[in-house]
């Protein structure tokens, strides 16, 4: 006689071995892709053709609020120079993104091998964090005496508490019933490390990743407009400041539109790559059908 808990089991594993129906595509994308695309495109292009309006409806000159159709022509006519400038800040940007990366997980790692080593130098980390960098900025300039250098310490110090601090908070969220059965059969502090920790670190890694990239920017971008450093080499603040002194306010608001797209852009990157390391087996990430 079987008991309902046994009809229970028996039904869900039928469901579970019916075929699963493909999701329809459309242009070679799941057709629950378009809405989230549609959505934001139709909201941003209603602004622009709100912003438009304004601008030709009240006459407000060029120099004071340029309209969408003006920034897009000067972003145009004047890419030559901006995106040498936009390459300039990236690679700081992707450069500090990188150095917090391995300076924030190395960091995490030694912290969660000895909580004495984490209570001596964790509230050092967070006096770092919450110092405003364009006032530490100028001496940093002064010190590193090399400007690279200097923007991609000032970009370091704003993108690597957020990994930091997620990564620690990621190693010590490890299930301690499994911690417990690890040290049960007798496995080192590295296998544990290695098969249990980093792997439930690594969705907590990844949001902070998505945290920093953007950070990162802001920091590059504020690192040189400390800096104001001129010439062929110089980043998108740089051209920014230059156009605001010369009254180019078109370039200005060109030139802060290609930081916007930037920072979507390395969002977007990091949330792909978060999707690609956890849809096969985080509960964040799988898809369901309800």
């Amino acid at each position: 006689m079987s008991t309902p808990q046994d009809s229970m089991a028996r039904a869900s594993a039928a469901a579970e071995a019916l075929p699963v129906p493909a999701e329809p595509r459309f242009l070679g994308l799941p057709a629950g892709i378009w809405p989230r695309i549609f959505a934001p495109l139709a909201i941003g292009v209603l602004v622009l053709a709100l912003w438009e309006f304004a601008v030709r409806w009240n006459e407000i000159p060029p120099y004071v609020l340029p309209g969408p159709l003006l920034v897009g022509q000067t972003l145009v006519a004047d890419w030559a120079t901006l995106s040498v400038s936009l390459w300039v800040t990236l690679r700081i940007t992707f450069l500090a993104l990188a150095a917090a990366v391995v300076v924030g997980v190395a960091l995490a790692v030694l912290f969660s091998q000895s909580k004495w080593l984490e209570m001596a130098l964790l509230p050092y980390a967070i006096v770092l964090q919450v110092t405003p960098v364009v006032a530490i900025a100028p001496l940093i300039i002064i010190w590193a005496d090399d400007i690279d250098l200097s923007l991609l310490i000032c970009a370091w110090i704003v993108a690597f508490f957020p990994i930091l601090s997620n990564t620690i908070l990621g190693l010590s969220a490890a299930d301690h019933n499994l911690v417990n059965l690890f040290e049960l059969y007798g496995a080192s502090r590295w296998q544990t490390l290695r098969y249990l920790r980093l792997p439930a670190a690594l969705p907590y890694f990844l949001a902070g990743l998505k945290v920093s990239g953007g950070l990162a920017l802001i920091g590059a971008v504020v690192a040189e407009f400390v800096a104001g450093t001129g010439g062929s080499a110089s980043g998108l603040a740089y051209r920014i400041l230059e156009a605001g002194y010369q009254l180019k306010i078109p370039r200005v608001f060109a030139a802060l539109a290609m930081i916007s797209l930037s920072g979507v852009a390395i969002f977007l990157a990091t949330s792909l790559i978060s999707h690609l390391l956890l849809r096969r087996w985080h509960e964040s990430a799988i898809r369901r059908e309800n």
